[in-house]
């Protein structure tokens, strides 16, 4: 028979933007999590029993309860303990998210895998992102998203801006968005960062012990 673990449980892709926006606001908080690193071409039985949607990160609660989106992890955690207020002007972040959820992320997906679509498709999306990119630099001006210090709105999008930059690095050296450029290397060369980042095992669910 099979116990439910006492610890939390969080099923991640060390890659996947919403994954690490998660791990982010884990780390953060300081709360402990059994991460379980799992192939998103070779989704194990038990992730897609939690949940069916197949994407993570998806956290399995000690009491059994599922949280089945990285906002909903990230404000967990946060709500658990956050030392450095990145809860602070929550609602206001949250309607940010959502615009990058519905603004950005569309053309990311379009610059990255265009090539799969249509004739034009990656052209138009990554000049698309770009515009977005340039409006991002504006809301910069006293250092982060919502002003001058990090909250959830920074750390919410800038695993996507990331996935913009990495795609083609040379494009977006020259789109000369210094605040941005600023922002952004400001998480990546961040201890926390390199923390979320490490390299672990697949997860094997054979190997696991409940």
């Amino acid at each position: 028979m099979t116990h439910p673990s006492r610890t939390p449980i969080l099923y991640t892709f060390r890659r996947c933007p919403y994954a690490i926006r998660a791990r982010m606001a884990i780390d953060a908080a300081g709360v402990t999590v059994e991460a379980r690193e799992v192939l998103l071409r070779d989704k194990p039985q038990v992730l897609l029993e939690a949940s069916p949607k197949g994407t993570v990160p998806v956290l399995v609660l000690p009491d059994g309860s599922i949280l089945e989106e990285s906002l909903d992890v990230m404000q967990w955690a946060l709500e658990t303990r956050d030392p450095e207020d990145w809860l602070r002007d929550g609602a206001e972040a949250v309607h940010w998210l959502e615009h990058v959820e519905r603004e950005f992320k569309p053309r990311l997906d379009g610059y990255k895998y265009g090539h799969r679509g249509p004739a034009g498709e990656e052209e138009r999306c990554r000049s698309e992102g770009a515009e977005w990119l340039r409006s991002l630099e504006g809301r910069l001006a006293q250092g982060h998203v919502l002003g001058a210090q990090r909250t959830l709105a920074d750390v919410g999008t800038f695993p996507f801006v990331r996935q913009f930059v990495h795609h083609d690095r040379v494009f977006f050296a020259n789109l000369e968005l210094a605040r941005v450029s600023a922002w952004l290397e400001d998480f990546l060369a961040g201890e926390r960062f390199a923390r979320v980042m490490t390299k672990h095992p697949v997860w094997q669910p054979e190997a696991a012990t409940e």
